[in-house]
């Protein structure tokens, strides 16, 4: 089985797949979202690996692969030291000099995250071209992808949660509130208020930039939404034709079968 692990600034999600053989398709057969923690050993890691697998019935043991996109640098030599002591695996990285078959035509390609290459191949293998991603994480990332798969660049924007905590950071006599969709849109209270500002105020950040991006690619691009507060977003948005909370985790298999198949007619 493959184990896919998509490393944030905020969380980090793994996906446990059981890869397509004759007369069976590939299959997700566990996910978790946990919290990206700077500070954690390979020890630790290794420990928490174990609890989520028995949480669902399953042992390490059936992981014969590892892949992971990663931009918290700082995790990528535990991530490493882990998966060959936990796993006795060396893991996957998507990193510059990588074939992912996803030609970047940027400036420099070499500063384009991982997450936002997994989610463009994700993204074109599912939709085709052209189309944009979506991703809401600490920060939202928009990738365009041209009619013939190619990443043609985007935009980044602060984050929903990270631009609410600095209002409530900057401003003293804000107190915190729930990020959600609120009930109304003219507040009677404060609460109501820093609600309504945050969740329209987002959706009109996001559909501005996708309203000039498409009028740009043409109406006929397509849209997809990833991230934790995707759903949360995209119902409101005018612009977001659906959500895939599991893109990068499947790009990251994408990249992986890919690796197998080139190394199968080289005769690795």
């Amino acid at each position: 089985m493959l184990l896919a692990l998509d490393v944030g600034n905020t969380n980090t999600v793994l996906g446990l797949y059981r890869l397509a053989t004759e007369g069976a398709p590939t299959e997700m057969v566990a996910n978790w979202r946990i919290t990206t923690s700077r500070e954690q050993t390979d020890d630790e890691f290794g420990v928490l690996l174990q609890n989520l697998f028995a949480m669902r019935g399953l042992q390490m043991a059936v992981v014969d692969a590892v892949a992971i996109s990663s931009v918290v640098p700082p995790l990528d030599s535990m991530l490493r030291r882990a998966c060959e002591v936990f796993f006795a695996l060396k893991p996957l990285f998507v990193e510059p000099g990588v074939k992912t078959g996803l030609p970047i035509l940027t400036d420099n390609p070499c500063e384009v995250g991982a997450d936002r290459i997994v989610n463009c191949i994700a993204a074109f293998e599912k939709l085709g071209g052209p189309c944009i991603v979506v991703d809401m994480g600490t920060a939202t990332t928009f990738d365009v992808i041209s009619k013939k798969g190619e990443f043609l660049g985007g935009a980044i924007a602060p984050g929903l949660k990270l631009s609410a905590e600095a209002l409530f950071a900057r401003a003293a006599r804000l107190s915190r509130v729930d990020v959600k969709k609120p009930a109304k849109v003219i507040g009677t209270n404060t609460v109501d208020n820093i609600q309504i500002g945050l969740y329209y105020g987002y959706i009109g950040l996001v559909d501005g930039i996708l309203e000039r991006m498409i009028a740009e690619m043409g109406p006929e691009t397509k849209t997809v939404a990833t991230g934790g507060l995707a759903k949360l977003i995209a119902g409101g948005s005018k612009y977001i034709d659906g959500v895939d909370e599991m893109l990068t985790l499947n790009g990251l298999r994408i990249i992986h079968e890919r690796t197998l198949e080139r190394h199968r007619k080289r005769g690795a």
